[in-house]
């Protein structure tokens, strides 16, 4: 399917042909956003560096010819490299937030972003944590980006947040998000292996959105997902060799009454299984069901 840039006059028609392409071409997603529409607004809009939330506003306004074709050239590197949207805008958000996102890091994505911006953190009813304002300490294992820590630092205004990143590219993308988040006097980067850069540390609430892809699902992956490091999805023959690191030592982490809101994909009949002496609590989203725990402190028996 080929474009020249005079056929293509506003956002809308670019639009079209960019979720006609992507379709065609069978791009995978799921870097962010959840299909061929939301992807193709999404390099639109922030391409043209306007608000991503929706592209409704602006889908009638007219483009300028050097605006058509850079969007063409991006919309046909797309398919070509086959590399995500986030990789060629360098750009992703989080409950809007926006995070700096390149090859060094895995692109940003998170169920526990969506659960920290819920009701289940200060909200009315059931909660896990009935006031935010209480947190004093976070801790973000694994944090890549650091968009985790920095939602942290945004959701629980009181907190001292620690994140840790084995990978020194990623943390390097994440020392950048911190230093523009606004939350920097609140935010330290470790390099290092999971707890040990904070051995001697407790929490009050510990995130983490570890590498949880199995041996097969990474042979399988589509090439977007091949693009990411390989070391920040792959979790080993079932996916879950690094959860378990985590519940080994976690409990000496957390601070009495404390809790572990981790996600780790599609292994909770695995999970369950391998402890059932814990007494996991699932968490859905709007995109997941029990891809997501919450573990108490007094659940480990202390």
């Amino acid at each position: 399917m080929k474009a020249h840039a005079d056929d293509l006059i506003s956002i809308r028609d670019m639009l079209r042909f960019a979720v006609s392409r992507f379709t065609e071409a069978g791009l995978a997603f799921g870097q962010g956003t959840t299909g061929a529409v939301d992807e193709a607004a999404f390099l639109i809009l922030e391409s043209l560096h306007l608000p991503v939330d929706d592209i409704n506003p602006w889908a009638d306004a007219r483009l300028t010819k050097a605006e058509r074709e850079a969007l063409l050239a991006r919309i046909e590197e797309r398919v070509s490299k086959r590399k995500p949207a986030a990789y060629l805008t360098r750009k992703a958000y989080i409950q809007g937030i926006p995070f700096h996102v390149d090859e060094r890091v895995i692109v940003p994505r998170s169920f526990i972003g969506e659960l920290l911006f819920s009701d289940l953190f200060g909200g009315e009813g059931f909660t896990l944590v009935p006031d935010p304002s209480s947190i004093g300490r976070v801790l973000d294992l694994c944090s890549g980006s650091g968009c985790l820590a920095i939602l942290a630092a945004h959701v629980f205004p009181n907190a001292e947040v620690d994140a840790v990143e084995l990978s020194p590219q990623a943390a390097e993308v994440a020392r950048l998000n911190i230093a523009e988040s606004g939350y920097a006097d609140r935010l330290r980067l470790y390099e290092g292996d999971l707890f040990q850069p904070v051995a001697k540390e407790r929490y009050d609430l510990i995130l983490t959105n570890p590498p949880y892809v199995d041996a097969e699902a990474m042979e399988a992956l589509p090439p977007e997902f091949r693009h990411e490091p390989a070391m920040a999805l792959d979790g080993g023959e079932d996916g879950l060799d690094i959860v378990r690191r985590i519940l080994a030592e976690v409990p000496r982490h957390l601070n009495p009454g404390g809790g572990l809101l981790c996600e780790i994909g599609r292994g909770r009949e695995i999970l369950e299984d391998d402890y059932p002496e814990l007494d996991f609590f699932w968490l859905d989203t709007a995109e997941s069901e029990g891809e997501v725990f919450w573990l108490t402190a007094d659940k480990f028996g202390r």
